[in-house]
């Protein structure tokens, strides 16, 4: 992308936080050496709340940064406080929820206003929180949605940045509902992630400049024709 003035764009520097075996990170990352977003992101590092989680050890495996500290019996706001502490020495653009486990609390939100991205595995209009895959399979529905969207302080109530249907027909497990959403999940994360970075580039001051905080406007309304339904090597359409 051309730069203009004294500007120069620049990768967008990724913080990807998770708290347990991270495939949506992988997926990211992925897409970071050799995907959709080469050139347009670098991870910055990989963080858990959990320094045992598998994610971490798999993340150095993959050559990026890694940070952790334990959560485990910490309040919230006084953990997300140093978590915010620990993030911004790495100077991140974007902070990615890949299975984080936690709620964020305002502390932690405020500090990355309009930055924050999280994926989720239903229409966050009908569900939120956890347990997304388990209620849409036992109520048989015959797709769900795939959701990436900002995060504010509500519950998965943040604006929506992209969705992409599900097809549930013919899924009589639980583990066949959830490989069909991680599949679309790997897939639509990074593409949204590429078009945010597209649409909003960073630039670099020579004299330095903080980033400004990503407007509150959907890159794609919900019910609208989805960019991301094209088809995949092969020629299955990601449904």
């Amino acid at each position: 992308m051309p730069a203009t003035g004294n500007q120069r764009t620049r990768k967008a520097r990724l913080a990807i936080l998770l708290s347990g075996r991270g495939s949506n990170m992988v997926a990211l990352v992925n897409a970071v050496q050799t995907g959709v977003l080469q050139g347009l992101a670098e991870v910055a590092v990989v963080f858990s709340n959990k320094p045992d989680a598998p994610g971490l050890a798999t993340a150095a495996a993959m050559g990026c940064p890694t940070a952790s500290l334990n959560s485990q019996g910490r309040k919230r706001a006084e953990f997300d406080a140093e978590v915010v502490e620990v993030l911004q020495a790495y100077q991140p653009d974007y902070v990615v929820l890949a299975g984080y486990m936690r709620i964020l609390s305002p502390t932690f939100i405020r500090a990355f206003v309009g930055r924050i991205l999280n994926i989720h595995p239903a229409d966050t209009h009908q569900h939120q929180g956890l347990h997304a895959y388990e209620w849409a399979f036992e109520n048989q529905l015959p797709e769900t949605k795939i959701t990436v969207h900002l995060v504010d302080e509500g519950l998965d109530t943040g604006p929506i940045l992209a969705q992409q249907p599900v097809s549930l027909r013919g899924a009589d497990t639980l583990a066949e509902v959830e490989r069909r959403g991680l599949a679309v999940e790997h897939f639509l994360y990074a593409h949204t992630l590429a078009q945010l970075i597209q649409e909003k580039p960073l630039t670099h001051p020579e004299a330095g400049a903080s980033v400004a905080p990503v407007a509150h406007s959907a890159l794609l309304s919900p019910g609208s024709p989805s960019p991301f339904s094209e088809k995949r090597p092969g020629g299955k359409a990601l449904q």
